[in-house]
């Protein structure tokens, strides 16, 4: 997997802080500078002023201003189960990979057995994996030997008869019927800072599935460089517990 931000809203925090002084300003914010709308917050700096402002708004639950600032995000490699968990929000935008008008006819079969086009499981290959939804325990070598066996065929038998199917002239858009859940796709997504956070408390929670959360984790990675205030507060004070963030 691989995660990139393509591109964002310049300097979000003050965007939030101006948004969020707007509603108790009797000037208008377009009309006077950043210092004077941040006047009356508490601080020495403007820094210092950003941070009590941001940390108040997430404190008591003043969400509004965080839906100002967006963020659009590449991801590369995620398997089409993950994508199914992530579209379910739904204030998320998308852009998918198509395999309607992608083919994947210059596959080699022999790759996908080497881990290739097919998002791999650590629970096919990890003998002390323990999913959440498991039924038993770590397991020893011969059986994760046989799970991964058992995956591997599974899924290249399923890449050669989608090639085969391609081959008779069937369009790839049915084609891709018999390709697995976990073939690889890429996609584009933008959300807001709002947003974010709540996907974050969704999917970054310990009992989200390995692969979306390791692609909420990677995504806020960037938010903590993009948007650095308010995530250094999401992430201590706020992280983990399921906030009432969403719109």
């Amino acid at each position: 997997m691989d995660v990139r931000l393509l591109e964002a809203t310049e300097d979000p925090e003050r965007v939030i802080c101006t948004a969020a002084r707007s509603d108790y300003s009797s000037g208008f914010v377009g009309e006077q500078s950043f210092a004077e709308t941040m006047s009356t917050v508490d601080g020495e700096t403007t820094e210092e002023k950003k941070r009590t402002l941001i940390g108040r708004l997430l404190d008591h639950g003043h969400f509004g201003p965080f839906e100002h600032p967006q963020a659009t995000f590449g991801v590369k490699g995620i398997s089409r189960s993950c994508m199914a968990q992530l579209t379910r929000h739904r204030h998320v935008s998308f852009d998918v990979q198509s395999m309607r008008y992608v083919s994947f006819d210059e596959v080699d079969p022999a790759d996908v057995r080497e881990g290739a086009m097919v998002v791999t499981p650590p629970s096919a290959t990890d003998p002390d994996w323990v999913g959440r939804n498991q039924s038993g325990g770590a397991v020893d070598d011969e059986v994760v030997e046989k799970r991964e066996r058992i995956f591997r065929e599974s899924v290249t038998e399923s890449v050669e008869s989608y090639q085969k199917l391609l081959d008779t002239g069937m369009p790839p858009e049915d084609a891709r019927f018999v390709l697995p859940i976990g073939t690889e796709v890429n996609m584009v997504l933008s959300m807001n800072v709002r947003m974010l956070m709540h996907v974050a408390d969704m999917r970054a929670a310990a009992d989200s599935q390995w692969e979306i959360r390791h692609l909420t984790e990677s995504i806020l990675d960037h938010a903590a460089e993009w948007c650095p205030l308010t995530f250094a507060h999401y992430d201590e004070q706020m992280k983990g517990r399921k906030n009432r963030l969403a719109p």
